[in-house]
């Protein structure tokens, strides 16, 4: 074999072998990332404590509105029946010409009492109704953490779930809407507390 090949493959595998050296290690931070995101140190008092104040926020008409008992949405801070009675529909965007997205825009409308808006408003959809209205504490946080009742999310999607954009549109939804009990950053700090200390349900 003439030099100038044994260079090439010397050089191939020292290439090689970089390059895995350097995947190992990516994946080692990435397996490091993802179990301190998800790491759980059980503490049932200050994880109770935690969802009491979650559970201030989801029965508030800012949540509560868009998980009701039925298939029509709630509405005003009073959480009446919503007056145009537009139906969840399979995907829970609405029903044939109903369809949420006519008069919530991707933003809210100008003026008092209008509809507020988003890119992604709907409600729960028919197979997965996520159901908050007169859920007591203990039924909530246990249905919360049931990935066959939660959208299939685990403990990690169910935290990055306080950044979605349809959740955080819940302190503002326009001109004289009663923002949640908490704000927004309150509401994410609770819930990640809850979470990541056990995910444990209050006593009822």
């Amino acid at each position: 074999m003439s030099t100038k090949i044994k260079f090439i493959f010397i050089t191939l595998a020292l290439v090689s072998g970089i390059g895995l050296v350097f995947a190992v290690s990516e994946a080692k931070t990435v397996e490091k990332e993802y179990v301190s995101i998800i790491q759980i140190k059980k503490d049932s008092v200050a994880s109770v404590a935690a969802f009491k104040q979650v559970y201030k926020v989801l029965m508030s008409p800012r949540c509560v509105n868009c998980h009701p008992k039925g298939d029509i949405p709630l509405q005003g801070d009073n959480s009446v029946v919503h007056s145009m009675q537009p139906k969840r529909g399979k995907d829970g965007k609405g029903m044939y010409a109903m369809k949420c997205a006519n008069c919530h825009q991707p933003s809210n409308s100008p003026g008092l009492h209008t509809p507020p808006g988003n890119p992604d408003w709907h409600l729960p959809p028919s197979d997965m109704k996520m159901v908050f209205e007169g859920k007591t504490a203990h039924e909530l946080a246990k249905q919360l953490v049931n990935p066959k009742l939660n959208g299939h999310k685990d403990i990690q999607q169910l935290i990055a779930h306080a950044d979605d954009g349809l959740v955080k549109a819940g302190w503002n939804m326009g001109k004289g809407r009663t923002a949640p009990p908490l704000t927004d950053a309150e509401f994410k700090k609770a819930w990640i507390t809850w979470l990541k200390t056990g995910a444990y349900a209050p006593a009822k």
